[in-house]
């Protein structure tokens, strides 16, 4: 021990869709606690995942991307982003910088700023722009006045994350730690295994595929032999989405249970018989029941 005081608190990683927030969670928790796609907003509930950096336990909180939304799920998602964000002990606004300062960015900072929150600037990405780009977007950023320190990372290559964790071990309260030290989330594994499936979808139909998309895990069998047969449900918004999820001869569904159950057996290290289902639900989004499961407000 150093004789350093626990340090135990929540930090919200909070910024427009696709700022790359689920990547930066997963490289500072240094598991896969979240999914990643080129979809916006494809991270729909708040996703924790956990860190151990010095004497301080991080809790970090991985929100939905905030946007002008339109349809109930969209305002619901960014209801729970505002929410972990107000939660928190900290707050991380991360930024494309390659992206620079968007509407949504204005919208996120005046909303920081009706708060009377502040916080930490992570500018994402910056392996993909030239430096001299990134200043200019600093400055605008310091002077909108919510930033408390600016930081240039990039979640990919994992640059300028070891000086964004210690910034936040100094910055977050004593007290003791939450959780025990090896665990990595608070997301169960029901959740976890049915949001990398639909990550899988989405990889592997991003163009064919609308988003509106959900996936379920309905059982989950402990076997004697030290598997586990899982039992999902893909739910699909219409009857034509089907068959593209199918494909000829069941192709595709059996490569997404193909590709999701290596990373699932990679995760749990044991063996896994998944099986998927393809169900129409066209109303699913507006079903009170999948918000409930989602930790989201149905009527926000």
């Amino acid at each position: 021990m150093t004789g350093e005081p626990l340090r135990c608190g929540y930090v919200a990683l909070i910024g427009a869709p696709n700022a790359g927030k689920s990547t930066l969670l997963n490289a500072l928790v240094q598991a896969k606690v979240s999914i990643v796609t080129h979809k916006v907003q494809t991270t729909r509930s708040r996703i924790t995942g956990i860190r151990v950096h010095g004497q301080c336990q991080i809790i970090f909180v991985d929100t939905p991307g905030i946007l002008d939304p339109t349809k109930r799920l969209e305002r619901a998602m960014v209801q729970a982003a505002w929410t972990g964000a107000r939660d928190a002990d900290r707050i991380v606004l991360v930024v494309d910088a390659a992206r620079g300062l968007t509407d949504d960015v204005r919208r996120i900072v005046e909303g920081l700023t009706r708060a009377r929150r502040t916080a930490i600037v992570a500018l994402n990405k910056v392996d993909l722009v030239e430096r001299k780009a990134l200043l200019p977007l600093a400055a605008t950023l310091d002077a909108t006045g919510v930033a408390d320190r600016i930081f240039m990372i990039s979640a990919s290559t994992g640059d300028g994350l070891g000086d964004l964790l210690d910034d936040l071990a100094r910055r977050l309260p004593e007290g003791p730690w939450l959780y025990p030290e090896d665990q990595l989330s608070e997301v169960s594994e029901r959740l976890l295994a049915a949001e990398i499936t639909r990550e899988k979808l989405f990889l592997r139909l991003h163009q064919e595929l609308p988003y509106s998309l959900a996936v379920e895990t309905l059982t989950w069998q402990e076997r004697k032999d030290g598997s586990v047969r899982i039992d999902q449900v893909v739910y699909v918004g219409r009857e034509g989405h089907k068959p593209i999820v199918l494909g000829a001869g069941g192709r595709t569904i059996k490569a997404i249970g193909s590709a999701a159950r290596a990373e699932l057996e990679a995760m749990l290290g044991r063996r896994v018989h998944l099986f998927l289902h393809v169900k129409v639900q066209p109303d699913w989004a507006d079903d009170p029941e999948r918000y409930r499961d989602l930790g989201l407000d149905y009527h926000a």
